[in-house]
């Protein structure tokens, strides 16, 4: 027994995060950039596009499921759409779970970066994603998902509900740490002038029942018979209490150094990982205090004092 102890403690640990968000939402360039980014932190890191429909990868990658099947090929031998192909694949690699464990194995890296398809369904209803993550995680894997979606949905009140109860239903089935995020944040001066509320307000979800107002008074006539459901939706939302946004520009290492510290908090990787403390590593830990209004003006107006 003693002996089996002594293994678990000095295996090495491994770690990821799993990508997912809409479509369009920045999920391929975001992995991209953050490995980029933690390769200047001296992490060795893998992406794994689990995409069997991603034609446009903007990173090297060593494991993908399109060796494995294509949408395409679904489509044309089954005769299925392009979402019913996507749906058939994923559930193909949650079948063929063993040939993902295979290729993370051969990896010689122990951190993971898994872009994932842009079908919402594959994380609020169909439950492949999260019995593959499942399994990885009992086989000793420390994950966490990192939700992207675009951050102009905040411009409009209906969108942003949409987008909350879109993220707490994520967070639910997924089951994993959890870490949203707003991302293009670089195209934020673009709608700043649409913002009812002040950038914290997003970020932090606070009191829903002024955005809810806002709702009601833009959507008159027909449209306000959906007042008691806009109601429920916010309701629920604030009765789990469990979202709150990161804001990102994947374009500033300012922002994807927050968003890092974030996420290693997420998946345990800053308790358990015994990462060099180089200089490099000590300078991202140390991220100050300030309020999203700050840190988005410090990294539109980099040169502002």
């Amino acid at each position: 027994m003693q002996n089996k102890v002594a293994t678990l403690k000095t295996q090495t640990p491994l770690f990821g995060q799993l990508v997912i968000g809409p479509p369009g939402s920045g999920k391929t360039t975001y992995c991209a950039k953050m490995k980029q980014f933690l390769e200047k932190l001296d992490r060795n890191v893998t992406v794994v596009n689990l995409d069997p429909a991603n034609d446009n990868m903007e990173y090297e990658n060593t494991i993908d499921i399109m060796q494995l099947i294509t949408v395409q090929d679904v489509m044309e031998q089954f005769n299925l759409g392009p979402n019913g192909a996507l749906i058939y694949c994923i559930e193909f690699l949650e079948a063929n779970f063993g040939w993902l464990l295979e290729q993370l194995k051969a990896s010689p890296c122990k951190y993971f970066i898994f872009d994932c398809p842009g079908q919402v369904e594959l994380y609020t209803h169909n439950n492949a994603m999260r019995n593959i993550f499942e399994q990885l995680e009992k086989l000793g894997y420390h994950l966490c998902t990192v939700h992207l979606v675009e951050s102009h949905h905040c411009s409009e009140p209906h969108k942003f509900i949409s987008t909350l109860l879109l993220s707490l239903h994520a967070m639910l089935q997924m089951g994993l740490p959890h870490v949203n995020v707003l991302s293009k944040a670089d195209l934020f001066k673009e709608f700043e002038s649409k913002l009812i509320f002040n950038l914290e307000y997003y970020t932090e979800v606070l009191d829903l029942n002024y955005l809810l107002e806002c709702v009601d008074s833009s959507m008159g006539g027909p449209q306000n018979k959906y007042k008691k459901l806009n109601a429920a939706i916010v309701s629920m939302v604030e009765d789990y209490s469990l979202v709150s946004f990161n804001l990102l520009d994947c374009n500033k290492e300012d922002s994807l150094l927050r968003l890092k510290n974030a996420i290693d908090k997420a998946n345990g990787y800053v308790y358990g990982a015994g990462e060099e403390k180089n200089l490099n590593t000590l300078l991202a830990c140390a991220v100050g205090a300030e309020t999203q209004t700050e840190r988005m003006e410090r990294d539109v107006n980099p040169y502002k004092s």
